[in-house]
């Protein structure tokens, strides 16, 4: 059985080269522009990650993390936060609000196979 991904991000080209990544990883891809959009497809389908964007429009990164530790959801996704940001501050806000691991952009096949290697999907 494939594994499933949510890509959260408001760019479509960085859901489009992330699903190009997934899909090359055998997994089932779903995408949404923010948070909110995010935490109505868990509602119906819960995935096995997330790749969440940091900087959204509706609903931040950071806002959905909150928000989805609320949600009586069936399970809690792994949850790989994906952003442009590098500051150690970001990096433990990210991790504290409930982040299992964090990428940073630009990234490639091989640093997104690692990193959900080390939330235990790989």
């Amino acid at each position: 059985m494939s594994k499933s991904c949510l890509i959260v991000d408001d760019s479509k080209v960085i859901r489009k080269v992330a699903r190009h990544i997934l899909e090359a990883l055998n997994y089932t891809v779903d995408e949404a522009a923010d948070g909110r959009e995010a935490l109505d497809t868990c509602r119906q389908n819960v995935p096995d990650v997330i790749l969440l964007d940091w900087n959204m429009p509706v609903m931040s990164g950071i806002e959905f993390l909150r928000a989805i530790d609320n949600d009586p959801l069936s399970s809690r996704p792994k949850i790989v936060f994906c952003t442009t940001e590098n500051g150690n501050a970001h990096i433990k806000a990210a991790i504290d609000a409930g982040a299992d691991e964090y990428i940073m952009k630009p990234f490639d096949r091989e640093t997104l196979q690692t990193k959900l290697a080390l939330v235990g999907l790989g």
